[in-house]
C-alpha cells in the first residue's frame, strides 16, 4: 500500500522561506519508496511551486487527504487537523509558555507530534539540525552589526561593507565578501580603539562550527581564554583579530572550593556549579553565543553583568550576537528575539529597555529567531538531505497501534512528544507546563 506525505508551506514567519525537502529528494523518495507526495503551494518558499512541478510532484493549497504533514516550524493553531501526524520544530520540549496553546490543540484534537530536535541517538545526540546554518548566517549578521556599529562610533572598518546574511544571493556569495574584507584587514590592519578586536565564541558544536567557518575567513590570531585573562593581547598587525573559543569548563566553576571541573557532573548536577563568564567580558569587543542552555544551567552573561560593564567607562563590549536565541537565557540582556527585518537592538543596561538599530549606550544584541531562513536554498538542501533518510520509516509506521507496537525506529520513538492525542511518556513533564499556561 501507498503512503501519503504533505509538505506544509511555511505561515508562522514572514521571513521563512525555507522548505524540510526540496523536489530532488521529494522525487527521489517518491520512485524509491512509493510514496505519494503533495506539497502545499507557497508564495515565498525559495523553491518555488513550480520547481516541485517540474519534479513532477503535485502542488496544492490544502493537504485534507495527507495523513503525514511535514514542515519546520510550529503550525498555526486554526491549521492543525484532527488525527492528523505532524512532523516539525515544535519548540514545546521546554514548556516553552508560547507553544502550549499549540500543544493543549494538538492533544485535544488526537494528533501526534515528531519533533526533530528530539531525533537523536542512543547516547542523545541529535540526527537531524540546521545548527550549522544557523551558525553560518548568525556569524555574518553579527559581523554585520559590529560594522555598523562601529561606523555609528565613527570607528570606520572594512567590516562596514558586510551585509546581513539576507542580503547575500547565497552563502559562496557572503564568503567571497567577508574573505574581500579579510584581505584588506590583513593589508591594512585596523584603527587602534579596536585593535587588536577580540571575539569569544561560545561552545563547540554544529552551531559554533558553522560560526568560526565564517569568522576564519578573516585574519585571525588564536588566543585560549586563560591567554585573554592574562592582559591585552599581542598580535600580528596583519592578523588583528583574536579569537576566543570558551567550553564549560572556562564559562563555569564548582560551587565548592578548590573542587575541579567535571563536565559530567555538570551536565548531570549543574546547580553545583556558578558561572564565571563575567571576567571575561571586560576584555571582549563581541561575544557570539553557540551554546545549548536550559534554565538549570548557570546563564553566560547576566544582566547585572552587562550594567556592571557599563556603569565603569567606556566597555571594550559592542555586539553580542545571540545565535542560540534563548529570550532571557543565557544571555540574559536577549529580552527579545527578532526577525531578519529588525534584527538588532542596543539594549540600554540602565533602563532594561531596548531601541532597534546601533545607535544608544550598550551592547546591540543580535537576537535573530530563524537565522537559517537567512540562507534559504543551501539550508533547506542540507536539512532535506539528512530527513530524507527518516522519511519512509516516518510515513510507513502504523499511527493507529499503540506507540510501543506502531513500527516507528527508536531513534523517532524518542522524538515523538505527543501520540493520538496524549503527552508520551518521556514527555510528561510538559503536562505541569500545559496546566499553567
Amino acid at each position: 500500500m501507498r503512503q501519503k506525505i504533505g509538505i506544509r508551506r511555511e505561515d508562522m514567519y514572514v521571513w521563512e522561506r525555507r522548505t524540510p525537502l526540496i523536489p530532488e529528494h521529494l522525487q527521489e523518495l517518491r520512485d524509491r519508496h512509493q510514496l505519494d507526495v503533495t506539497v502545499q503551494s507557497s508564495g515565498r518558499r525559495v523553491f518555488q511551486d513550480d520547481e516541485y512541478r517540474a519534479a513532477g510532484l503535485p502542488v496544492a493549497e490544502q493537504l485534507s487527504d495527507c495523513p503525514v504533514i511535514i514542515g519546520l516550524k510550529e503550525v498555526p493553531l486554526d491549521v492543525i487537523e484532527r488525527g492528523k501526524v505532524y512532523v516539525f520544530f515544535s519548540h514545546t520540549i521546554k514548556g516553552q509558555p508560547h507553544n502550549m496553546s499549540m500543544l493543549k490543540r494538538i492533544l485535544d484534537l488526537g494528533a501526534t507530534i515528531i519533533d526533530y530536535e528530539r531525533i537523536v541517538d542512543d547516547a542523545g545526540r541529535r540526527l537531524i539540525f540546521f545548527g550549522n546554518y544557523a551558525g553560518l548566517a548568525g556569524m555574518i549578521d553579527t559581523l554585520w552589526a559590529l560594522g555598523q556599529r562601529l561606523a555609528w562610533e565613527e570607528i570606520h572598518t572594512p567590516l562596514e561593507r558586510v551585509r546581513q546574511a539576507s542580503g547575500y544571493a547565497s552563502l559562496a556569495e557572503a564568503k567571497a565578501a567577508i574573505s574581500e574584507v579579510g584581505r584588506e584587514i590583513r593589508a591594512s590592519g585596523l584603527p587602534t580603539p579596536v585593535s587588536p578586536l577580540v571575539i569569544g565564541v561560545t561552545g563547540y558544536g554544529n552551531v559554533s562550527r558553522g560560526a568560526q567557518e565564517i569568522l576564519d575567513l578573516l585574519p585571525l590570531t588564536e588566543m585560549s581564554p586563560a591567554e585573554l585573562l592574562s592582559g591585552t593581547p599581542a598580535v600580528d598587525p596583519s592578523r588583528p583579530i583574536v579569537k576566543v573559543v570558551f567550553k564549560e569548563q572556562d564559562t563555569v566553576t564548582p560551587q565548592a572550593a578548590g573542587k575541579a571541573f567535571d563536565l559530567q557532573e555538570y551536565y548531570h548536577h549543574p546547580e553545583r556549579y556558578r558561572g564565571v563568564f563575567a571576567q571575561y567580558l571586560p576584555s571582549l569587543h563581541v561575544v557570539v553565543n553557540c551554546i545549548y542552555w536550559e534554565p538549570k544551567y548557570p546563564r553566560l552573561v547576566t544582566r547585572q553583568d552587562v550594567r556592571e560593564s557599563f556603569e565603569v567607562g567606556k566597555p571594550r563590549l559592542r555586539v553580542i550576537g545571540d545565535i542560540s536565541c534563548d529570550v532571557k537565557g543565557a544571555i540574559e540582556v536577549t529580552v527579545r528575539a527578532t526577525e531578519p527585518d529588525d534584527p538588532i537592538y542596543v539594549y540600554d543596561p540602565s533602563r532594561g529597555t531596548t531601541a532597534s538599530g546601533v545607535a544608544g549606550a550598550g551592547p546591540v544584541v543580535m537576537a535573530v529567531e530563524i537565522l537559517p531562513s537567512e540562507l534559504p536554498r543551501e539550508a533547506s538542501a542540507y536539512f532535506s538531505n539528512i530527513l530524507r533518510a527518516f522519511v519512509p520509516q516516518i510515513a510507513a509506521a502504523d499511527y493507529s497501534a499503540p506507540l510501543g507496537a506502531c513500527g516507528l525506529p527508536p531513534e523517532l520513538k524518542r522524538a515523538v512528544i505527543a501520540y493520538q492525542g496524549s503527552l508520551a511518556p518521556d514527555y510528561q513533564y510538559l503536562e505541569q507546563h500545559l496546566n499553567s499556561a
